[in-house]
């Protein structure tokens, strides 16, 4: 695995088993135990992952999904310390690196900022580079359906449109918290948003947000 993704993924695994099975996180709904779930079904059961993306297989996600989080904690967390089989796409480097690196640091944000007494981490420059990478590669698929024009800007000045449409709101933070932005976490994102008061509230409040 690489570097990025093993990193994020070992410390999505101390933060779950830290916080403890019954622990609130940020995704509605779900508690440790399911987003641990989710983690070890997206990676070990493709004929159920599927309804993460696709309607038509929601229901057999979710029944799966459930499957998996009525399992012992423990048993959970080991399943995603050690990784994917040999024989799923994610134990390839760069499937790992392209489709983890991100989705264990949203999650392990998931779980952090869900405590009432989480702090900011800070993340390192290649880090935080790598995640910028990602959000100017996938600003317009998950933009698409903002209900106003965003721009998301790093504190440097570099900026990425996610959806052109007016009017503009512009959303300014680091990669990090930008991408807890575009993942739907707008309230535990730190990030400042320039723009029409109306056009900011509806951006912030939207459901459409995230994928």
């Amino acid at each position: 695995m690489s570097t990025h993704a093993k990193r994020e993924r070992l410390l999505l695994a101390d933060l779950l088993e830290s916080a403890g099975p019954e622990a609130p996180t940020l995704c509605e709904g779900w508690l440790a135990r399911d987003l641990a779930a989710h983690v070890v079904v997206r990676e070990r059961r493709p004929d159920a992952a599927g309804g993460i993306l696709f309607k038509p297989l929601a229901d057999r996600l979710a029944r799966v999904q459930s499957e998996f989080a009525a399992k012992p904690y423990g048993e959970l967390l080991q399943l995603i310390r050690t990784g994917p089989p040999k024989l799923s796409p994610f134990s390839l480097k760069q499937v790992d690196e392209a489709s983890n690196a991100v989705e264990f640091y949203v999650h392990a944000e998931d779980v952090r900022r869900a405590q009432p007494d989480w702090t900011p981490r800070k993340l390192d420059p290649v880090f935080a580079d790598a995640l910028w990478s990602r959000l100017e590669r996938t600003a317009r698929l998950m933009g698409r359906k903002y209900p106003v024009g965003a721009v998301l800007r790093r504190p440097d000045g570099r900026t990425v449109v996610a959806n052109r449409a007016a009017p503009v709101v512009t959303v300014t933070g680091e990669p990090g918290e930008l991408l807890m932005f575009a993942f739907g976490r707008q309230d535990a994102a730190t990030v400042e948003l320039e723009g029409e008061q109306e056009a900011v509230e509806k951006l912030h409040g939207s459901k459409q947000i995230g994928i």
